[in-house]
C-alpha cells in the first residue's frame, strides 16, 4: 500500500541495501540516493540505521525493517509502548464500569499489559516448557536427558540466548524463582489424590 501510493520515494535517509556478507560477523553493505557507498556490521547497527534499510523489490524500494507501521512505514521502537497503552485503555474502558475507572488501576478487573510484560511471558512460557521436555514424565532418563542438552543446549542457555542476557546469571536470578512456583504448581495439580484416612485403615486391616 505504502509502495503503491508512493511513500518511500521521499524518505529522508533511506540506504538501499546491495548485500549483507555470511559468516559470524555479518556486515551490511548499503547506498544511499545521493550514491554514497557505506557499511556497517549487523550487530553494531542501532534500531534508527536499521530502520533507514531498504531493498529494491519488483514493485520499487521495500523496507528490511520487520515492524511497519498501518501506512507500511517503519514502526519506532518506543512507539510499542504507546500500542500497549492504548489497548489497555480500550480494555478497561469494556471491563471495567465507568464510576471504577477512576479507582486505583490495581484494582482494576481489565489487563494490563507491556511490551516487558510479553517478553516476560514468554521467556517464562519458554522455560517451563523447556525443562518439561526434559522430565521424566515424558520417559526421559538421566542419560537421554543429558543427551538432550548436549543436542539442544540447556534451556536456561537457550533462554539467555533468546533474551539476549550477556550473563547466565541474569537469567537465572530473574526467572528461577517464577519457574521452580510454576514446575511446583504443575506437580501439584498432575499428582494423584491422597487416599483417604478411612480407606487407607481399611487397606491395612
Amino acid at each position: 500500500m505504502a509502495q503503491a501510493r508512493g511513500l518511500y520515494d521521499g524518505v529522508p535517509g533511506m540506504r538501499l541495501v546491495t548485500r549483507v556478507s555470511r559468516g559470524p560477523k555479518p556486515t551490511v553493505y548499503w547506498c544511499d540516493r545521493q550514491g554514497v557507498t557505506g557499511r556497517i556490521a549487523l550487530t553494531e547497527a542501532t534500531a534508527e540505521e536499521r530502520m533507514t534499510w531498504y531493498t529494491e523489490g519488483p514493485e520499487g524500494p521495500e523496507p528490511l525493517w520487520r515492524w511497519l507501521n498501518q501506512v507500511g512505514l517503519p514502526f519506532q521502537p518506543h512507539s510499542w509502548n504507546n500500542v500497549f497503552s492504548a489497548a489497555n485503555r480500550r480494555c478497561r474502558a469494556v471491563l471495567d464500569p465507568e464510576p471504577e475507572r477512576r479507582l486505583d488501576p490495581h484494582r482494576s478487573r481489565a489487563p494490563y499489559a507491556t511490551p516487558h510484560s510479553c517478553r516476560h511471558s514468554f521467556a517464562l512460557y519458554m522455560l517451563v516448557i523447556l525443562h518439561h521436555l526434559m522430565d521424566q514424565r515424558f520417559g526421559l532418563s538421566p542419560e537421554e536427558r543429558r543427551d538432550y542438552r548436549l543436542l539442544y543446549g540447556d534451556p536456561w542457555r537457550m533462554v539467555q540466548d533468546l533474551l539476549g542476557h550477556a550473563f547466565l546469571e541474569t537469567t537465572r536470578d530473574r526467572y528461577l524463582a517464577p519457574v521452580a512456583d510454576l514446575q511446583l504448581r504443575s506437580l501439584l495439580t498432575t499428582a494423584p489424590p491422597f487416599p483417604r484416612r478411612g480407606a487407607a485403615d481399611a487397606g491395612d486391616g
